[in-house]
Parts: C-alpha cells; sequence; structure tokens
C-alpha cells in the first residue's frame, strides 16, 4: 500500500511565467525509503511540503496529493491538523531551528503526546530520558538531531518527510541519523520521502531514487540502477559533478550553465539548454515519463 501518492501536482506563484512544481508523479510504499535529489530551487522541499499542505501564500496548487489515501489539497484546516498529528510528521534541516532555545527538551516533546511516549521515542532513537530536562545548547547537533526524529515519531505517522536531515552533521554523526532512519523503517514501517542534494547519500539509504530538475521529475527507478546506469543527461550530469573519495586529484565536472529561471515558460525539455545532447525536438516539445525517464532520447 502506498502512503504517499503524487499525481499531476503543478504549484504555481504570482508573478511567475511557469510552475514551481510541473506535473509530479511520485508515490512512496508502507517502510520504502524514497530519495528526491536534484539542484537547489528545483522543488524537492515544496513538494514535502505539499505533503503537509503547508503552501507558500498565494500558490495555487493542481493535481492530487493522497497520503493514505486521503487528498491533503482538499483537506479544511480541522482535518489538517489531524493528519500533521498522527499521519505525517516532517524533520527539517537545522534541528536548532525548530526547537525553542529557552525552553527544556521535555517542553517540546510533550507537546505531541504523554511523557511516557516520550520516553520511549527517546529511546528509540537511542538516548535517554535525561535528555527531557536538558536545553537544546547542552546537546550535540547530532543528539538534537535524533531529538527531531523522536519528535516526529511521537504520533505514530505513516509517513516521514525528511528535508535534508543530514546536511549540517559531520560524516559520522551523518551515518549513525542514516542507520537510525533505516533502524525507524524497519521497526515502524514508516515510508520515508527523503530530500537531499548527497547523491552516494541517497544511493545508500534509498530503494528508489526520483531526480527533480525545475519543477519536474526527469527520472526515477531503483536506486541500485539509476546510479549505475542513468539515461537521463540531467542525471548523469549530477553523478559526474559528485566528488569521488577514490580519485582524490580529479576535479569533478561542473554543470554548465545555470537552472532555468521562473520568469519564462519551458515549452520543451527543461534541461535543454545545458543538455550536451540537445536537439531542436529538445527546445520546442515536452518530453514525457516514460518508463523511468523524461528524455527525447529515451
Amino acid at each position: 500500500m502506498n502512503v504517499l501518492e503524487i499525481e499531476g501536482l503543478t504549484l504555481r506563484l504570482p508573478r511567475t511565467a511557469r510552475p514551481v512544481l510541473d506535473g509530479v508523479d511520485l508515490t512512496v510504499g508502507a517502510a520504502e525509503i524514497v530519495a528526491l535529489v536534484g539542484e537547489s530551487g528545483s522543488g524537492k522541499s515544496l513538494t514535502l511540503r505539499t505533503a503537509l499542505g503547508l503552501l507558500p501564500r498565494g500558490a495555487v496548487a493542481g493535481g492530487s496529493v493522497r497520503v493514505t489515501g486521503d487528498d491533503v489539497l482538499a483537506m479544511p484546516p480541522a482535518r489538517l491538523r489531524d493528519l500533521r498529528s498522527h499521519t505525517v510528521s516532517m524533520i527539517f534541516q537545522d534541528p536548532r531551528a525548530g526547537i525553542n532555545p529557552v525552553r527544556r527538551l521535555g517542553d517540546f516533546l510533550t507537546e505531541g503526546g504523554p511523557v511516557e511516549r516520550a520516553r520511549e521515542m527517546l529511546s528509540a532513537v537511542g538516548l535517554t530520558e535525561r535528555v527531557l530536562r536538558q536545553y537544546p545548547h547542552e546537546l550535540s547537533g547530532g543528539m538534537l538531531q535524533r531529538v527531531m526524529i523522536a519528535a516526529a515519531l511521537m504520533g505514530d505517522p505513516r509517513l516521514l518527510l525528511c528535508d535534508e536531515p543530514t546536511t549540517a552533521l559531520d560524516v559520522t554523526i551523518q551515518a549513525e541519523i542514516v542507520a537510525l532512519l533505516a533502524e525507524v523503517r524497519g521497526r515502524f514501517g514508516t515510508g520515508m520521502l527523503f530530500v537531499t542534494h548527497d547523491l552516494e547519500l541517497a544511493a545508500a539509504i534509498s530503494d528508489r531514487v526520483a531526480v527533480m530538475y525545475a519543477g519536474r521529475i526527469v527520472e526515477h527507478g531503483q536506486a541500485e540502477t539509476l546510479f549505475a546506469a542513468p539515461r537521463h543527461p540531467y542525471t548523469a550530469a549530477l553523478l559526474a559533478a559528485t566528488p569521488r573519495v577514490d580519485l582524490p586529484d580529479q576535479l569533478p565536472a561542473a554543470i554548465q550553465g545555470q537552472p532555468p529561471g521562473l520568469d519564462r515558460e519551458l515549452p520543451g525539455c527543461p534541461f535543454a539548454d545545458r543538455c550536451p545532447r540537445v536537439i531542436e525536438r529538445c527546445r520546442t516539445e515536452r518530453p514525457h515519463l516514460l518508463e523511468g525517464v523524461a528524455c527525447h532520447h529515451g
């Protein structure tokens, strides 16, 4: 069963020539981790936020975003509050930005449930109940991110949205958080949509990967297959731009040009201006996502 089903999602902002999300189709199954990768500004975080009904001011959404079968975009405010309390939770990139620095962590955690539940969730993420009496500044970044994960699990969510939850952490703590999320998936059967810029991390943690560019999914597939043999030129360019620890003297290849702005429409492929394989058809005809790739070259 899918815990998240996004179909034909569009999102328009005021005074923009094109949608910031343009026909996004995406699913996450129960106990499945799907990674969403791409450059900054591609629409990854906005896609996550639509599953919570957190739309920018003035935004106009189309399509459907179903969480456990219910369309978030059609929910009244009271139903949305219930959804955020019990069905879907989000882990943000910077834990210190989401916790009041002058209140004890116990106050933060028990906003979402009883203290007994907070103790249970802290134990699940490898922390003791001593944390309940501590302030945010008394914990390391990795420990504080564990608190954020515990808070996200307080309502037994079916879907966990992870917005680059390891970006601010060093590699050792990052590995611990990744292992913890994998354990959470196995223990609670939670489905996860995991946004990251780190392709190696995406390959390590996810079952499937979706590659996003200019508000569109340009390629998706099983993580192992997609990274071993990318089919879209943008996916291949992202992989080529990733530093290699086994080749420390070799500089990664930069992707030439800039992502398209929101001030012009994109009638064809959004990657056309930067693609080494571009043909005239790419500039005038939109490629549809067929068999996992949106590219005229297949």
